[in-house]
């Protein structure tokens, strides 16, 4: 029965994954309490492009007239189009549960490459999460000095997933910066959150932030699902809002997953459009990117929520 509520809840969101087992509180709780964060003050979409060829090379020169936005399958006419080297903001989520006892050490390693190739104008912040806790470990900075903390994290206890993605969210979402993305290291499934999956979605989304997940699990085993699914929920996210899905098991994928996130938020168009649709109901809004050129890769978030923003 509780598999059947979370799919149920799943497919509501427009997540094409396998059923997620919940547990108890996350059956039942309900999604009233995203409201205030995740409204909308006007109809104006922003979206973040990642255009690519067949050889995952970035695409430049394009112009506005080369892509057709739709949603819910309805042309929307792109007010401005722009690709420029502009500043972005990120929070990077590294797991210290118990199961990471023996990669914390690669996490440190990549999160210094990362913190690395930051440059003037960018910023990032840094939470822990593991045991009943999501811990701040740097608060927004452009520093290329990674904090002795990092190199001080311990793992213990279960994985508050969700819990973490919903507070790097809310961090995020009063950025001013326009590019945003959350880099979640993890090796498993949530395990000990207080938040629910669909929560940690419309957090997200709301704040139109892009996921880059780096999965650390064993290699799965071929036509077999793993029981916790936590794979299968970091490759959602981020293909729901437009980021990047890494399975690696470490060593140089790990650090080569942190560096590619970080060029990848340097090549992107960013593209305005005001929907057509004036009915803020709540209700998710399908959006598609599609190129003109049939042979551009086109990545961006697949949608979002409207609604009217309320005041509280």
């Amino acid at each position: 029965m509780r598999c059947r509520l979370i799919l149920l809840l799943l497919f509501a969101l427009g997540l094409a994954i396998v059923p997620i087992c919940a547990r108890p509180q996350e059956a039942n709780q309900q999604l009233d309490a995203d409201e205030e964060v995740l409204s909308l003050d006007t109809n104006l979409v922003v979206l973040n492009l990642t255009i690519t060829d067949k050889n995952e090379r970035y695409a430049s020169g394009l112009k506005a007239e080369d892509l057709k936005v739709l949603e819910d399958n309805l042309p929307q006419q792109i007010l401005s189009f722009e690709f420029e080297e502009t500043s972005f903001a990120a929070v990077i989520l590294l797991d210290t549960s118990a199961s990471m006892d023996q990669k914390i050490t690669l996490e440190q390693a990549a999160c210094a490459d990362f913190i690395g190739g930051i440059r003037v104008g960018d910023s990032f912040a840094i939470y822990s999460f593991g045991g009943a806790t999501v811990r701040e470990i740097q608060d927004f900075t452009s520093s290329v000095r990674m904090p002795d903390s990092v190199r001080e994290l311990r793992a213990e206890g279960p994985t508050p997933l969700y819990d973490a993605i919903v507070r790097a969210a809310g961090v995020l979402a009063r950025r001013p910066e326009r590019r945003r993305a959350i880099l979640v290291v993890s090796d498993g499934a949530d395990t000990n959150s207080k938040a629910t999956l669909g929560h940690a979605l419309r957090m997200v989304i709301g704040g139109q932030i892009s996921i880059y997940a780096v999965d650390l699990t064993k290699t799965a085993i071929p036509g077999k699902i793993r029981n916790d699914n936590g794979t299968e929920v970091l490759k959602a996210l981020a293909e729901k809002t437009g980021g990047k899905f890494f399975r690696s098991p470490g060593g140089n994928k790990l650090r080569e997953a942190f560096a590619k996130t970080v060029d990848e938020l340097r090549n992107q168009y960013t593209i305005t459009y005001q929907s057509t649709n004036e009915n803020y109901n709540g209700r998710w809004r399908a959006i598609a990117v599609r190129a003109v050129q049939p042979k551009l890769n086109i990545r961006t978030r697949q949608g979002y929520f409207a609604r009217r923003k309320i005041t509280k």
